[in-house]
């Protein structure tokens, strides 16, 4: 498979669940997909981080060789939208070296309070947060300061995610 012509192609469900399918759990099908997605061009990173998300929640052990570029990409201000939330979205379901999870911690509270930042990446921020704070619970009263103070200015989305955090803390 030409996984960037397939890539290309659509970003129909269709096309991301194939591309999926033939990287299962292959680490170098993925080392192609994720060469793809570092690549920088806008559409092919675009349509490389929906599967490459995906790819990773099934099989997690994958995105271990590529945390330092996930974090790297999170901090560049000008990486594409769809990167930052499909890399926390990621984010969320795998354990992180904690090698990373200041750097991290600092990043997630960064989207929260950035009220330009996408919904999406807000919420995945709050999930990766509370997940750290299982390690680290004196983050909770920082974690909660920040929900009270975007509260009124988010989404039911946000507020969604927001109120299943603070119910546990």
């Amino acid at each position: 498979m030409n996984l960037e012509k397939e890539l290309l192609k659509s970003q129909a469900l269709v096309q991301c669940n194939r591309i999926i399918k033939y990287i299962g759990d292959k680490e170098l099908r993925f080392a192609e997909l994720m060469k793809l997605f570092f690549k920088g061009e806008y559409r092919l990173t675009q349509h490389a981080a929906w599967p490459m998300s995906y790819c990773i929640r099934k099989h997690p052990i994958l995105a271990k060789p590529y945390f330092k570029k996930f974090i790297d990409q999170l901090s560049d201000s000008n990486a594409h939208p769809a990167a930052r939330r499909n890399i926390v979205r990621l984010l969320q379901f795998v354990e992180i070296p904690k090698r990373f999870h200041g750097k991290l911690m600092d990043i997630c509270f960064q989207f929260i309070n950035n009220p330009e930042e996408a919904v999406a990446v807000k919420a995945f921020s709050l999930s990766i947060l509370s997940n750290l704070a299982e390690i680290y619970p004196e983050i909770l009263p920082e974690i909660k300061t920040v929900i009270e103070a975007r509260w009124e200015f988010e989404t039911p989305a946000f507020r969604s995610r927001a109120r299943k955090i603070l119910n546990q803390v």
